[in-house]
């Protein structure tokens, strides 16, 4: 019984977390703005490190949450880079 509401439950978070992801691309391609592009890669990023716990969780293997911490790595490095590009037009001074 408690199986069952598990599997569900890591079901339907699989399901929000692709629709989110769908509309986090939406926006990062269709944003008025580079921040709106940014904040829309960002999302990207999060709801992709989720969806890979969640598949860590499901299939009880490490490599999952080793590529979500990479993942969440590189996206740092990634946001601060972007907002630096942003705020001063270069990313090296």
């Amino acid at each position: 019984m408690i199986a069952n509401v598990l599997i569900g439950s890591l079901t339907i978070a699989q399901i929000l977390l692709a629709l989110a992801m769908a509309g986090a691309t939406f926006r990062m391609l269709r944003g008025p703005r580079a921040q709106d592009r940014v904040l829309g890669l960002d999302t990207l990023y999060i709801n992709a490190i989720l969806l890979l716990l969640i598949f860590g969780i499901r299939s009880g293997s490490t490599a999952y949450f080793e590529a979500a911490l990479v993942i969440a790595v590189l996206g740092f490095v990634t946001t601060a880079a972007l907002a630096k590009f942003l705020m001063r037009g270069e990313v090296i001074e």
